[in-house]
């Protein structure tokens, strides 16, 4: 990456533990003031991107150098970055972006509250008890689901005002809409409420995502115009059919009913309390801010999101009258009410919250590690060490693993890792010594027995803990052998099964379950790829040389010193075979090339 001179320290370190997610970015410069906002599907690459590479123009040259912090928020998807984007520019109106001059809002669908509801996309949002629907990003995904709404369920797109009485009176007569079958003629009393009624039941269901009751209907009409070979047709009803899918998603930052409220959100460790704190205004998200409390005393989670709302409100100058909280915390408003929400609109700005207070954890996490890799291994090591039921840290790990193939060539491998990370000039290749063919457990004997009683009598460090790979029956060999030596106790022992998440203790039939996602889990994942790996790595090598010495056994004045020149160079019959006369004469002179390809002649 090429960073500027101009660059903070804090903006290097944002950059390193940007999420690989969608969401939108602030730009501040030295005062604090948002000089830019974007938005990006994916906020580590787009972000990085300013600083990464000389841009031509001038303008883009003097914003980077005035960036002196980068704030972000992350979303669901890449229609609530537009929508966010949107809101934060009208709010912020920061100077490196373009300004909206009519500041339009994103189209919404509305079902009118009259009689014989009109359904039209609209961009204003009237409090008359109309049901209102998105903003969506997609124009062209409103326009196509309004056309194939009005062609299915044929609901009216005039203005009339058709209460029942006008209807009687008789005043109005039908309009062209009604003579090419798009309109059932509710203005002469041709359709009944109730009948539009279930029409318009069914499109509040399709607008609140369940499109499968106009998906199948589209389907049934795609059969049949395919039947009636009118393939253009069906074609554009396909294309239409994958606009209005895309009304499955529903925004988090946005929504149609005029909410003003402040939504607040905690995640806590055992240092520091978390807290995000969301402003909506008219339904939409303008405001979202993070901060962290320093725990002095056993603060209770309910106090310390008390604590925050009061300053953010404070802070920002906040008159909401609602309240969104996760759970009650411990104080009371005389001007707000708090809602804990279960389901709708609320329920998922809270989640959106939620979402950015873990993501602001985690990157705090993220940073102080970076800047301290020992807190790391400590943080991980020490979660090990609980989850094992450990005496202490295990700072030193050994994993072991047997491998042979149909009972040829048994080796063993103990891959080793040091504060967490694989230390690779410690690790050890065994050839098995006392064991005849296939026998799993008396290689695992062999190998711990080895490897422990060499370190005893070199006066070398004990690993903390002893992971075995292959469950409780090289778990126990690996055990008699630490009694033979008198180790046994003296370290932690585990043996994995095939199910990962199976842990076993020497003396424990029953197995430990490790959650699935946890770094315990992940870390003895990976010291059993390891030792897999490399266990593998040296039976292959070791098969390859078996094989290729025995095969030039049956060549007559060809010794053990030609041998291995051979496999050095080679590696295997199959390339020497494949050389031609002067690359053997090269490795072994001319006499011994000549019994070597008269015996490939042969051979071929």
């Amino acid at each position: 990456m090429l960073f500027n001179n101009s660059m903070t320290d804090e903006i290097k370190n944002t950059l390193a533990i940007l999420p690989d997610q969608p969401g939108c970015y602030q730009f501040v410069d030295e005062k604090g003031t948002v000089i830019y906002v974007g938005k990006a599907k994916n906020l580590k690459r787009r972000v990085s991107s300013y600083f990464n590479k000389n841009h031509e123009h001038p303008k883009t040259r003097i914003l980077v150098r005035k960036i002196k912090n980068i704030k972000y928020i992350v979303v669901n998807s890449e229609e609530d970055t537009l929508l966010l984007e949107n809101n934060l520019i009208k709010k912020l109106r920061p100077r490196y972006n373009v300004l909206l001059k009519d500041d339009k809002s994103y189209p919404s669908i509305v079902i009118k509250n009259e009689y014989f509801p009109r359904i039209f996309k609209t961009r204003n949002i009237v409090k008359d008890g109309s049901k209102y629907y998105g903003p969506y990003t997609s124009i062209q995904s409103v326009n196509a689901l309004l056309e194939i709404v009005r062609k299915v369920y044929k609901i009216r797109t005039c203005r009339l005002n058709l209460a029942p009485e006008k209807i009687a009176e008789g005043k109005y007569n039908v309009c062209l809409e009604y003579h090419i079958n798009r309109c059932k003629g509710p203005c002469e009393g041709l359709q009944t409420l109730d009948d539009y009624n279930k029409n318009v039941n069914e499109i509040n269901e399709i607008l609140k995502g369940n499109v499968g009751i106009i998906e199948k209907r589209i389907r049934e009409k795609m059969l049949t115009l395919s039947e009636e070979l009118k393939f253009e047709e069906a074609n554009e009803l396909k294309e239409k059919l994958g606009l209005i899918q895309n009304f499955r998603e529903k925004s988090q930052v946005v929504s149609n009913v005029n909410y003003n409220i402040d939504v607040f959100s905690i995640a806590e460790d055992e240092n520091s309390a978390f807290i995000n704190y969301l402003h909506v205004v008219n339904g939409g998200v303008n405001q979202a801010y993070t901060f962290e409390y320093k725990k002095k005393l056993d603060e209770s989670k309910e106090e310390l999101l008390g604590l925050g709302i009061v300053e953010m409100r404070q802070r920002f100058n906040s008159k909401s009258k609602e309240i969104i909280v996760p759970f009650l915390p411990d104080i009371t408003l005389k001007d707000a009410e708090f809602t804990i929400p279960k389901i709708g609109d609320k329920k998922m700005l809270l989640s959106f919250s939620e979402k950015n207070v873990k993501q602001y954890k985690f990157d705090k996490l993220k940073k102080s590690e970076m800047l301290n890799p020992d807190q790391r291994a400590t943080r991980i090591l020490s979660r090990v060490k609980k989850d094992l039921q450990l005496k202490e840290i295990p700072w030193h790990i050994e994993c072991f693993d047997n491998s042979n193939i149909q009972g040829t060539n048994p080796v063993a491998a103990c891959v080793v890792f040091k504060k967490a990370k694989p230390s690779k000039k410690d690790y050890r290749h065994f050839n098995i010594k006392s064991v005849v063919g296939s026998d799993d457990y008396a290689s695992m004997r062999e190998v711990v027995e080895r490897r422990y009683s060499r370190l005893l009598n070199e006066g070398e460090k004990l690993p903390q803990l002893i992971v075995v790979d292959g469950g409780k029956g090289q778990l126990h060999a690996a055990a008699d052998s630490l009694r033979k030596i008198g180790l046994y106790g003296k370290m932690g022992l585990i043996g994995i099964a095939e199910r990962l998440e199976e842990i076993y203790f020497p003396e424990d039939p029953i197995p430990l379950y490790i959650d699935k996602n946890s770094e315990t889990l992940k870390i003895i994942q990976q010291l059993r790829d390891e030792a897999h790996r490399f266990g593998l790595t040296h039976h292959r090598q070791k098969r390859s040389k078996a094989q290729i010495t025995s095969e030039l056994d049956a060549i007559k004045g060809i010794g053990d010193i030609t041998k291995k020149k051979l496999l050095s160079s080679f590696k295997s019959i199959k390339r020497l075979k494949a050389a031609n006369y002067i690359e053997i004469e090269n490795v072994v002179g001319k006499s011994k090339a000549d019994i070597i390809v008269e015996w490939i002649n042969k051979e071929k």
